[in-house]
């Protein structure tokens, strides 16, 4: 079983940056493969980016060139990066471990976090 602690988010106006942190934790040892996801109301669970066990990332068409990500193969932990922000980035985001290939499907993944909420205004 894998433990998924995430922290940041909040609210930001269109155009700016906000960081979410996460980290893994559980009983595998070495780097987990790990993700993160978004979902807006009333829409389904969305792949931002997944990071494979080698730090390869692999980021959705929608946040490419916008979003990034910071690691720590030595604590499992994956930030995200989020600049330029839209409105269409609101939603609740979820940190995600324990995939066996790197993923943009959630159901690749059998630990989450609970998820903090980013609100983007106009």
């Amino acid at each position: 079983q894998v433990h998924v602690v995430e922290s940041g988010g909040d609210s930001a106006q269109a155009g700016g940056s906000l960081r979410l942190s996460c980290s893994a934790s559980g009983e595998q040892f070495g780097r987990y493969c790990m993700g993160w996801f978004r979902q807006a109301p009333g829409k389904e669970r969305d792949g931002v980016v997944s990071v494979s066990t080698y730090g390869l990332a692999r980021y959705a068409d929608s946040v490419k060139g916008r979003f990034t990500i910071a690691t720590d193969p030595a604590t499992n932990s994956l930030d995200l990066l989020m600049n330029n922000l839209t409105p269409e980035d609101t939603g609740m985001y979820y940190c995600a471990a324990g995939c066996a290939l790197p993923s943009l499907e959630s159901t690749a993944f059998p630990s989450w976090g609970p998820g903090p909420q980013v609100t983007v205004s106009s």
